[in-house]
């Protein structure tokens, strides 16, 4: 549209000189090299401004300017990438849970996120406070209300959903969905998230990096464990806060099953749901996961009487996972090139005595986020 505005109000500028014999441009040659440069500019302008169409992860085809730097992010796993991607700066807008979803200390690696509006969140959006910052792209995800999506677009504004999963018709909006095959959908549908969020912000380069360090880096562990049998699998819980877990059909599973886990709550629940302490003494996990962002989780299980007949409470085995291994139900590059590699070596470490995790971090996260990685207190 901008392009299209741009060849009309050259074309009337020049209009008057265009129009001139064919025989006077010829005979002045000055003339006619300033009519070609003229034309040259308009075409390259033109051609610069023009507008494209991408699909997003819900299928709808999306059109926006050729060349993005002024995105809203509302939601924490896009604004993740987008940092990953070198596109912080491009960010004037954020969510306002983002503090809460990726961790305080996400903002060491753009100091300036601190400063942006907060214009919405996950599930609602303040168009007054949104149309504010002028964005050319809002970034939303796959579950965000169908009403909130549209009165952003009724703005002016293109609309971007992200999912990080290939799912199939009737799916795609779904926070629980249903799939045939999660290694297939989680796979497939981070390459494309990465390459989608890229391809908007153009920074294409930069995702294929990302892409490629993130496969490659995930078969190492792999081959290390590719000969423990099913029934050797250590039983594994991911505790999170009111009892809630992932079963299956959550990256979180398949990311423990990467790692050579048996998820305990797979064969019982679907997506993350709330369970009772009932059920979790019942399944007697060997191990227990607590995310990062949620050590208070990990506290009450070491303290309450309740939790420790369980084997992994006896056993001292419940770890508090560090800030990179981002078992949120949603896979993230760093989780599978090094979160999966952290959780093996805890559950297996006789196979990874020569891995060093505070080495692989620090290469992730001096390649993505530009700045050197540092441990908790507690070695993670």
């Amino acid at each position: 549209m901008g392009g299209r505005s741009l060849y009309i109000n050259l074309y009337i500028d020049f209009s008057p000189f265009l129009k001139r014999s064919t025989m006077s441009l010829l005979a002045v040659r000055s003339r006619t090299s300033w009519v070609t440069l003229c034309l040259t500019l308009l075409i390259t302008s033109f051609a610069a401004s023009a507008d494209r169409t991408l699909t997003d992860q819900l299928g709808r085809s999306v059109t926006l300017p050729d060349r993005v730097d002024r995105v809203v992010v509302l939601q924490h796993q896009t604004l993740n990438l987008l940092v990953q991607l070198d596109a912080a700066d491009d960010v004037v807008g954020l969510l306002s849970s983002w503090k809460k979803q990726l961790g305080p200390d996400f903002a060491r690696f753009a100091p300036r996120l601190a400063t942006l509006p907060m214009p919405g969140d996950l599930t609602q959006v303040n168009i007054e406070s949104l149309l504010a910052e002028h964005p050319q792209v809002v970034f939303v995800a796959n579950y965000a209300p169908p009403e909130m999506i549209k009165q952003i677009e009724a703005a002016g504004i293109a609309v971007i959903a992200v999912s990080l999963r290939q799912d199939k018709p009737g799916q795609q909006d779904k926070l629980n969905p249903v799939m045939a095959d999660e290694e297939q959908a989680y796979n497939e549908g981070l390459r494309q998230g990465i390459k989608l969020i890229a391809a908007v912000v153009n920074r294409e380069p930069q995702g294929e990096a990302l892409i490629d360090y993130t496969f490659s880096a995930r078969a190492q562990v792999a081959s290390r464990l590719k000969d423990v049998p099913a029934e050797r699998r250590i039983r594994t819980y991911m505790a999170n806060p009111d009892l809630t877990t992932y079963g299956a059909g959550k990256y979180t599973g398949l990311m423990m099953q990467h790692a050579g886990a048996l998820n305990v709550a797979a064969a019982t629940i679907d997506g993350f749901k709330q369970v009772s302490l009932e059920q979790v003494l019942a399944w007697n996990p060997q191990v227990i996961f607590v995310q990062d962002r949620y050590p208070d989780v990990a506290k009450q299980i070491a303290a309450d009487p309740a939790w420790q007949g369980i084997d992994a409470v006896k056993h001292h085995r419940v770890y508090l996972m560090p800030e990179y291994a981002k078992a949120w139900g949603y896979p993230m590059p760093e989780a599978l090139a090094i979160g999966e590699l952290w959780m093996a070596k805890k559950l297996y470490p006789d196979r990874f005595t020569d891995i060093d995790m505070q080495r692989q971090a620090n290469d992730y996260y001096q390649r993505f986020y530009r700045v050197a990685w540092q441990p908790r207190a507690d070695g993670e």
